[in-house]
């Protein structure tokens, strides 16, 4: 199926051509078009161009209308005020427009894919082994996860990476013991799929090394000789490293599952798998001089970087005692992602108080030459999750709030809206709906805001069939699907000679518009975008539905377009939560 054009760059290229043609100098201007409240459209570029060609704008803006008539596109076109352009369209373009894209066999709604499509490798959804999950994992998982959806959307190939926190000091204390109590990760086949049985033994172990490393000298030097036989790969303690790591993925992926995202086994790549690196990442920036060695250490230094006293502040790729931090693990998955993986664009959707550390990584790749014009590298950094108090959010007993704990509550008040509204499901039907619900509202919360904005965490509101909220979006889908059942026999057709109101021609004209709104947010990894255009497409369809009567229509014809008109309104919020990672039920 070929892709539809936009009646946008439909309208827009047709200025474009007339203003060449009405100033030859201006070579290829910017109309600068815009959606109006006045007609279809406004564009006001004339006035720059104007100004810049020392012409009068209410006389070049005459000459482009000459040179753009009338046509099965644009119905009328008039100057105003200064010289603005407001742009009218045809009915039958809008129909025509939306028939073409409801007949897109592919199920795209006639979305071109990109012309160039590189590949891109995003770092998102990074736990860290043997600890719970919570709040502050939310952002990154689910960010991560519509970023993925709307970029192999687009056409692009993309890696997932969850670079999980799986190595380092700590796992000598819990080898250590474990190897000490080796039956405190036995558990039977039917608690090996149980993720929360799984954290629970990690914490229960976790806590008791801990007891026994604060208060035992003589197993804290055992847990220390440890961390010497884990980064020596000595095979017996890698087994028991390997319990903890499996284990703990037991855990995670119960937590992701009820977060309904998919996660891959071969794509959890954590801080271990970069192991074999660290030497030689160390070992080439030593030699080609990027890093140079300062009171022990390898380091990186910056001219913008300083601390409090003025004096610079490192990275530091290699410890004074020879072990290796953050940084070298960080700039060994550089090199494995653009060399071996062959990435166009590195993406790590990190928390926003990791900006500092990212921005020197990057820097150190790019005078290493692992990066440059061709590949870039771009920390998606967020913010943080607030409470109602607008302070980071917190349990009453002030500790970080578990993951799982938010998400079950989150299930639980959507299904108190979903039991309240509905009227022919059964309990299953109203455990998954609020299921598909609960989680939507989280994620939705967390999409419609601008990643880098923090965010209040408002559960109340969340779910809630008013406002801007997923909610609101699902019952929108849903009450379509009730109308299409409803028509029975009469079938959704597109009539393109038929006269459209003005609240047909808005919910038209915005639906037309869902193929640059998801390359505008792909391009920008900006899934708030896309949830801001769909909550627009759902308001405009209840402005449509209040005052356009779409089975009780004056005829046939009519009630049979208003039904091609409800549907693509599906099709699109159905396209566009799928990409948000959001379900969108039939019934509610």
């Amino acid at each position: 199926m070929a892709s539809v054009t936009s009646l946008t760059a439909t309208v827009h290229q047709r200025l474009a051509t007339a203003l060449q043609a009405a100033l030859p100098e201006a070579g290829s201007a910017d109309p600068l078009l815009r959606r109006s409240d006045r007609a279809d459209f406004q564009a006001n570029g004339i006035l720059a161009l104007a100004k810049k060609a020392k012409a009068n704008p209410r006389e070049l803006a005459g000459q482009v209308v000459e040179a753009l008539p009338a046509d099965e596109v644009i119905q009328e076109i008039e100057v105003s005020g200064p010289g603005f352009l407001n742009i009218t369209l045809t009915d039958r373009a809008i129909t025509e427009n939306l028939a073409a894209r409801a007949a897109d066999d592919e199920g795209r709604l006639g979305v071109p894919r990109a012309e160039h499509p590189g590949t891109t490798v995003i770092d998102y959804a990074q736990p860290n082994v043997a600890k719970e999950m919570h709040v502050g994992h939310l952002r990154s998982a689910v960010i991560g996860d519509a970023v993925v959806k709307m970029l192999e959307f687009t056409g692009e190939s993309v890696v997932r990476r969850h670079h999980i926190g799986d190595w380092g000091t700590q796992f000598g204390m819990l080898i250590q013991y474990l190897t000490e109590h080796p039956h405190e990760l036995d558990h039977g086949d039917a608690d090996a799929l149980d993720g929360r049985t799984a954290m629970s033994n990690l914490d229960r172990l976790y806590k008791a090394a801990r007891v026994l490393f604060d208060s035992d000298e003589e197993f804290k030097t055992r847990a220390r000789l440890r961390v010497v036989d884990l980064q020596a790969g000595e095979p017996a303690t890698l087994a028991q490293w390997q319990k903890f790591v499996d284990e703990s993925k037991l855990y995670f992926y119960s937590v992701f599952d009820k977060l309904d995202m998919e996660i891959h086994d071969e794509d959890v790549v954590g801080e271990s798998g970069y192991n074999d690196m660290l030497d030689e990442t160390c070992r080439l920036l030593e030699e080609s001089g990027v890093a140079v060695r300062s009171e022990g250490a390898l380091c990186v230094f910056f001219d913008d970087v300083k601390g409090p006293d003025g004096q610079p502040v490192p990275l530091i790729v290699r410890k004074s005692d020879g072990g290796y931090g953050y940084a070298a693990t960080d700039l060994s998955a550089v090199r494995d992602r653009v060399f071996r993986l062959k990435a166009n664009t590195l993406l790590y959707v990190v928390d926003a108080r990791q900006s500092l550390h990212f921005k020197m990584v990057f820097e150190t790749a790019r005078r290493a030459g692992w990066l440059n014009d061709d590949v870039k590298a771009q920390q998606l950094a967020f913010g943080t999750v607030l409470g109602k108090d607008g302070k980071p959010f917190k349990t009453r007993a002030g500790t970080t709030v578990r993951l799982e704990d938010l998400l079950d509550e989150a299930i639980e008040r959507a299904s108190a809206v979903v039991r309240e509204k509905a009227r022919d499901l059964t309990e299953d039907e109203i455990a998954e709906r609020g299921a598909q619900v609960g989680i939507g509202a989280v994620k939705y919360a967390d999409l419609s805001t601008s990643a880098s904005r923090d965010y209040k965490f408002d559960l109340d509101q969340m779910v809630s069939l008013h406002g801007d909220t997923s909610v609101y979006l699902q019952y929108a889908y849903a009450r379509i699907q009730s109308i299409l059942r409803k028509a029975g026999e009469v079938r959704p057709v597109a009539h393109t000679d038929l006269e459209l109101a003005e609240a047909e021609r808005a919910l038209g004209l915005h639906a037309d518009a869902f193929a640059e709104t998801m390359a505008e947010a792909a391009a920008e990894y900006a899934p708030h975008k896309l949830a801001g255009y769909l909550y627009q497409l759902a308001s405009l369809y209840t402005t449509f539905y209040d005052k356009c009567p779409v089975l009780k229509a004056d005829t046939k014809e009519q009630t049979e377009n208003r039904l091609f008109l409800s549907n693509i309104t599906a099709q699109t919020l159905h396209k566009g939560m799928q990409l948000l990672g959001i379900r969108t039920p039939e019934r509610l």
